[in-house]
């Protein structure tokens, strides 16, 4: 599907979808715990949906919620019907006897499949896990050997034998030590999850000799933390001790509360309005979470965009206002705890005066695509011009007072990435000519609706 942006200014009021880290998250706790759980307002996006699909097969009992919603920004099939909440009956660890499916297909959500990865080694039935395309070229190399040194079977069948899907995966945990390198955190989120549930008396210990995205470690340690379940670490990181004998609890049906806002997707409005100048008014985010991805409004603010968080007093629900009345400037960002900003980062930094450097973010190209080479080579065809590094981009940017910079209209190709898709959908709101962007419809894995805010029109 091909997308049409025209350049226009956009503002307004926007309010940003559920987060999917803690959606899925969610729903794999719940999936795992023993009784009945609420989750309420989850993001309903192709990638939580390959989640929930992952979860029945781990024989949770998922049901969802809709109401009628004649605007609902969700994925196509919805019938205008928006997703309230689901309600999960959990499998308790695999202890209750249900009906497993031996085939998961996670479509092509990575934070599905490393997740479930490790919760499938509680289990002593094999499951196989596959994806689309790129899922089968996304490596889940170091997890897989490191459940094996925890006594699971856990063994990629790809014909490349390379790490990635089809994978097979069968427990029981056995516990030990381990080595897992983390160049994407969901490695180490993923034995957190899973590790507390081995059988009692059961230890296991990781070495963590490297590790990217802190802050999604202490979101899945948040988890952790609120039902009371132990685990012990070095203050680095680099070394955790999970003992076995726990058991996740189902979230609370009587005093439910709603999955946040996501900051990765708030992003693209907030890049937006870097671009056009704004205002843009974001609702549904609380600045006291965790995610990492929050850091991209201090790179605005560093770029001289006025950032305004505000407490409704009515509702206690947080405002978040992003204008700009003068010129973007460049700088140099680390954006190692968040790589999933390095698309919207970049386009932004077309428009600004200077040099933008985008650095210690190496494993950026180990995502939905190589996101460094990718974002290169598009903002090329839009005559932006950037130096790739192995672990970064330079953006050279061109920017004039008056925001337009020489950023021309065309055709990107979006990758299948839907992080790319709605980056150069920002761009095109101040570039020369309308961009078209081949593969849009990869928006709706995260941002169901987010093109249609930004008046695209399909082809």
């Amino acid at each position: 599907m091909r997308a049409r942006i025209s350049p226009h200014l956009f503002s307004g009021t926007v309010r940003i979808p559920a987060s999917k880290s803690h959606t899925i998250r969610q729903l794999l706790i719940a999936s795992l715990a023993g009784g009945v759980s609420e989750i309420i307002a989850p993001l309903d996006s192709l990638d939580t949906r390959s989640c929930a699909d992952a979860c029945r097969a781990f024989g949770a009992v998922i049901t969802e919620h809709r109401a009628p919603d004649a605007q609902c920004p969700n994925p196509p099939d919805n019938d205008g019907a928006r997703l309230v909440s689901y309600t999960v009956q959990g499998n308790n660890g695999f202890g209750v006897r249900r009906r497993f499916s031996r085939s998961i297909d996670v479509g092509n959500s990575g934070t599905t499949l490393y997740l479930a990865l490790a919760a499938a080694g509680l289990g002593n039935e094999p499951f196989e896990f596959t994806g689309d395309e790129q899922i089968q070229r996304r490596s889940a190399a170091p997890l897989l050997e490191a459940l094996c040194g925890l006594g699971i079977r856990a063994e990629s069948v790809n014909s490349n034998s390379n790490g990635c899907a089809p994978i097979i995966v069968q427990g029981p945990w056995k516990g030990g030590k381990a080595t897992l390198p983390c160049p994407t955190s969901q490695y180490l989120s993923a034995i957190l999850l899973a590790a507390p549930l081995a059988p009692d008396g059961v230890v296991t210990e990781i070495a963590v000799p490297l590790l990217n995205e802190r802050p999604y470690v202490e979101m899945t340690l948040s988890y952790l933390d609120a039902q009371g379940i132990p685990w012990e670490a070095e203050p680095n990181f680099s070394r955790f001790v999970i003992p076995g004998g726990a058991s996740w609890k189902p979230f609370s049906r009587s005093v439910p509360a709603a999955v946040p806002g996501d900051f990765s997707s708030a992003a693209f409005p907030a890049c937006a309005a870097a671009i056009s100048g704004g205002p843009v008014t974001i609702l549904g985010l609380d600045p006291n979470d965790l995610q990492g991805d929050k850091f991209f409004l201090e790179m605005l603010d560093g770029m001289g965009c006025t950032v305004q968080w505000e407490q409704i007093p009515e509702t206690a629900e947080y405002r978040l206002t992003v204008s700009r009345s003068g010129p973007l400037h460049g700088g140099s960002f680390d954006l190692n705890a968040t790589p999933d900003l390095l698309p919207a980062a970049a386009v932004t930094a077309a428009f600004a005066e200077g040099d933008t450097a985008l650095v210690n973010v190496a494993h950026a190209r180990i995502k939905e695509t190589d996101r460094i080479t990718v974002m290169a080579a598009e903002l090329a065809k839009l005559g932006v011009r950037c130096t790739e590094l192995p672990d970064g981009l330079i953006v050279h940017g061109d920017g004039r007072t008056t925001g337009m910079a020489a950023v021309s209209g065309g055709l990107i190709n979006g990758h299948g990435d839907h992080r790319i898709v709605m980056a150069f959908a920002a761009a095109a709101l101040s570039a020369q000519a309308p961009i078209v962007i081949e593969g849009a419809e990869s928006a709706a894995v995260t941002y169901p609706g987010f093109l249609e805010l930004l008046q695209a029109e399909y082809l």
